[in-house]
């Protein structure tokens, strides 16, 4: 239940956010999908590797999750992952099921073979790339786009035309190209792509104000982490206009990443007021999933996911814990654990710790002390926290405890 702008029953951020002067240029479409790319883009991440049965498992809490379309991965891999698209495509989870494939006629026919909805097909776009990465002649690029997504739209699949490292190329060239395929070729939509996630938030309006000049198709974002701005440039391009957005899951894939999924759909339902449908609770257990499949490590205060987002160190913030958390927790943290299906927050203990959090941890396990011994207490737990340089156990702690109440 939204209370004001900013405020709801679950998250306080900022009502500046809302302000007409701070709104009156987005142009958010009417419907925003989410088109994740974990079981793909997300698996090229360097050391992660899915099987069969994970992708499965995970493109069913994808869909628990609620999300709109699921790139199930790319048959040319390899057979077990072409094994993989088919067994989703047969659950028949909610989800369009979308596939990915290079800009090559018999890549496109393994995707029909499988039963997908759509496809995503990618070619080169940057006149350098296709020289010095791909070592083709620029026609070559332009020939191989026209003819698979051409012989995609003739097996009646909803073809996303794909040019990678646009945001490198020239601007005209570029526009050029997507313009040839849109008429000679085919595309339902064209996918903005930030393959290295070069550009910047400012620049992201310009560019597709640009294409919606040349081409009028839909837009789907697809937006790198390289600089961290892959959240940020992904909200600036649906705030343009563009209607899906290519995510994955604790934004893993090549290189730095891509688009958090958990970080846009969070981001997008307090600060922007767009709510995408998406079950907000299961961003915890699917990101839990997906590092248990992946053995995948992130920081323990990685945004939204993280194990320890919700722990309380700091005495001053125990303290505000103890006054008003259970009643109020959004006073001190932006949004509540529930919504993002994290547990309840702790005070833990550790070299920042103060007298309410010794106060918080003496209830816990039933003792008393005097003020003097919980001055006693938090001296050591402060001490035995450096020496350890980690938090305390419950077992230290009441080690601790009885080595003050015995006046040791």
């Amino acid at each position: 239940m939204i209370v004001e702008p900013g405020k709801a029953e679950k998250w306080f951020v900022s009502a500046w956010n809302y302000l007409p002067e701070v709104t009156s240029g987005f142009r958010f479409p009417q419907k925003i999908k989410i088109h994740d790319v974990t079981l793909r883009d997300g698996e090229q991440q360097a050391g992660i590797e899915f099987r069969k049965e994970e992708k499965v498992r995970i493109a069913i809490k994808l869909a628990e999750a609620g999300v709109h379309r699921i790139e199930a991965g790319m048959p040319a891999v390899s057979p077990e992952d072409e094994a993989a698209i088919k067994e989703i495509v047969k659950l028949n989870l909610g989800p369009e099921i979308f596939a990915f494939s290079r800009c090559m006629v018999p890549d496109v026919k393994r995707a029909v073979d499988c039963g997908v909805k759509g496809i995503v097909v990618e070619v080169p776009s940057s006149p350098h790339i296709i020289q010095y990465a791909y070592k083709w002649p620029l026609q070559k690029a332009i020939d191989l786009s026209i003819e698979a997504t051409r012989f995609a739209k003739e097996q009646g699949l909803y073809t996303v035309f794909f040019p990678i490292d646009s945001s490198r190329s020239d601007m005209g060239w570029y526009l050029d190209l997507i313009e040839k395929v849109a008429t000679e070729g085919h595309m339902d939509a064209l996918a903005v792509v930030d393959t290295f996630g070069v550009c910047s938030p400012h620049a992201i309006g310009f560019w597709i104000s640009k294409i919606k000049e040349r081409i009028k198709k839909p837009l789907e974002t697809h937006f790198h982490d390289d600089f961290g701005m892959g959240v940020a440039n992904t909200v600036m391009g649906l705030a343009a206009g563009a209607e899906v957005a290519h995510t994955t899951v604790t934004g893993i894939g090549e290189r730095a990443g891509n688009c958090s999924f958990e970080d846009l759909v969070l981001s997008l339902l307090t600060m922007y007021g767009q709510d995408l449908g998406i079950r907000c609770e299961e961003f915890y257990p699917l990101s839990r999933l997906i590092r248990e499949l992946s053995g995948l490590q992130i920081p323990s205060n990685r945004p939204i996911v993280g194990d320890w987002v919700f722990n309380i160190e700091s005495g001053i913030i125990a303290s505000w814990y103890r006054n008003c958390g259970k009643d109020r927790p959004t006073e001190l943290f932006p949004f509540h654990w529930g919504l993002v299906g994290q547990g309840p927050a702790e005070i833990v203990l550790g070299k920042n710790s103060g007298l309410d959090s010794i106060a918080t941890w003496l209830e816990r396990i039933g003792e008393r002390a005097s003020e003097e011994e919980i001055t006693k207490i938090l001296s050591q737990v402060k001490m035995k926290s450096l020496e350890k340089k980690g938090l305390l156990t419950e077992e230290e702690f009441r080690q601790i405890v009885r080595q003050v109440k015995e006046g040791r």
